[in-house]
């Protein structure tokens, strides 16, 4: 069959035909929705999107949420409408700077790991349905499930196909490169690779930018266009307030205790991986910031007293929201956010095609996983942004969560912990799970164990917290 024709010969039980669904009606929520008319639609919707819409659409943070899920519905509707407006779908991963793609006219970008998330978040059942059909296919289970949930999905034929798949983790995940190597094959898709040395001096920065301009003549045969100067110009000056927004949210985390509330992180990522140079993304960071804003300015949100400053040196866990982010706020934990935060995105030169495309090309090189766990030395690069975040939030407190995929960060944790504990005082907890799949660690363990750490580590190691600043950004 012609891919044309791709989604709409698809049912509705494949991930992202369901959660295109879901989305398509909670775009249509009002801005502002009362307690009364939240557990009305908590009722109506089945438990396991119930319990994330609760924490989404809680009165605390919905002036932020609501322009976040119209985003992420957006992004949906691109994907799910491209066949019919003549456009290409575009696979990449969560590391891979959607940004390149959205200067194209004929081409839509989707993540890997997004649809995953939005699956594990939104679905009933969750991602496990998917992660058991690839299971089923004989495919290893220590396979990363952020690209394998998805990926399943496509495999057993109930999903849409996009027409291309970037390959953006080849030198920095292995597991996520073959697995999307594994599924280009399977079904005849074009691969794009984009791949990093593990060479940190101009030598290495040269081999990956010759290669993203070799995967830019590509796109441009793929989408039958050239890459436009001006839509380049238009999505760079875009790009720029993202990152203006990025590094505003940055400073505020500064601030004691921390205005900006934990599951804004998601919020971020979800932006960096989807729609950044984008109006909806540009929407979303500006919502976070005035509710971050308005918390700092807040007399009875500054009152509250933290009992640790606590950041994720690798990835969070996904499965529960109201468990993860609501309970360590209600502790008053601050929830620092985890390492898919450490883009460090630059300004770009706007001169010139060749210098908006010089940036975009180094905010690919310097992206999250790409930047640690590509660089010439992991656990060197891993540190040295772990002791800069340290330093720049003054976190008392940093957990690994130990995601059962990633053995290349679990070669170098110990290293990693003892180094970090060496150079700013700051302890590591250690835990092990998915961060997507719910059946691998109960959120209850992860719970109990934060609470241990923060009780016998944090708050008796005698590490003095910052006074309280009032400052406003």
């Amino acid at each position: 069959m012609d891919k044309s024709a791709v989604l709409q010969r698809k049912d509705s039980t494949g991930l992202f035909s369901r959660v295109h669904a879901l989305f398509s009606i909670l775009e249509k929520l009002p801005q502002q929705i009362s307690e009364e008319e939240l557990e009305g639609l908590f009722k109506v919707l089945p438990a396991d999107s119930a319990n994330s819409m609760r924490s989404l659409l809680k009165p605390a943070i919905q002036q932020a949420s609501m322009p976040f899920l119209q985003m992420l519905s957006a992004a949906l509707n691109d994907t799910a409408t491209a066949k019919e407006q003549g456009k290409k779908v575009v696979l990449a991963p969560f590391n891979f700077p959607p940004e390149i793609i959205h200067a194209f006219d004929n081409l839509a970008p989707i993540t890997t790991e997004v649809l995953t998330t939005l699956g594990v978040v939104s679905l009933e059942g969750q991602g496990e349905r998917y992660w058991e059909y690839a299971m089923g296919l004989g495919l290893p289970d220590h396979l990363c499930s952020a690209n394998t949930i998805d990926l399943g999905s496509m495999l057993s034929g109930i999903d849409f196909e996009p027409d291309a798949i970037i390959s953006g983790c080849v030198g920095s995940c292995d597991v996520n490169s073959k697995t999307h190597e594994f599924v280009s094959l399977l079904l005849a898709l074009p691969q794009i690779a984009l791949e990093k040395p593990p060479d940190n001096t101009e030598r290495g920065f040269k081999f990956f930018k010759n290669n993203y301009l070799k995967m830019i003549r590509q796109l441009e045969e793929l989408a039958g266009e050239g890459l436009k100067l001006e839509n380049l110009r238009a999505v760079a000056e875009k790009v720029n307030r993202c990152t203006e927004l990025y590094h505003d949210l940055w400073e505020l985390k500064k601030q004691v205790p921390c205005p900006v509330p934990g599951i804004f992180s998601l919020f971020v990522c979800a932006t960096r991986f989807s729609m950044w140079g984008r109006d909806e993304g540009i929407k979303t960071l500006e919502a976070c910031m005035e509710v971050s804003r308005q918390n700092l300015e807040s007399a009875d949100y500054g009152s509250r007293e933290e009992r640790a400053r606590v950041l994720w040196i690798y990835l969070s866990y996904y499965y529960d929201l109201v468990k993860f982010y609501d309970w360590m706020e209600e502790r008053r934990i601050s929830n620092m956010g985890d390492a898919l935060q450490w883009a460090f995105p630059e300004p770009l030169d706007l001169t010139s095609r060749e210098t908006i495309l010089d940036g975009m090309i180094r905010s690919a090189w310097n992206n999250v996983m790409t930047r640690q766990m590509g660089a010439a030395s992991m656990s060197q690069r891993w540190i040295e942004d772990i002791v800069y975040i340290i330093r720049e939030w003054g976190v008392n407190g940093t957990i690994y969560c130990g995601h059962h995929s990633c053995k290349q960060t679990w070669s170098v944790f110990s290293i990693t912990r003892n180094e970090v504990l060496k150079r700013t005082g700051v302890p590591t907890l250690g835990l092990q799970g998915d961060s997507w799949i719910r059946s691998m660690t109960p959120m209850s363990v992860i719970q109990e164990e934060v609470e241990q750490f923060v009780n016998n580590v944090i708050n008796k190691s005698g590490r003095r917290r910052r006074p309280k600043i009032k400052d406003t950004v």
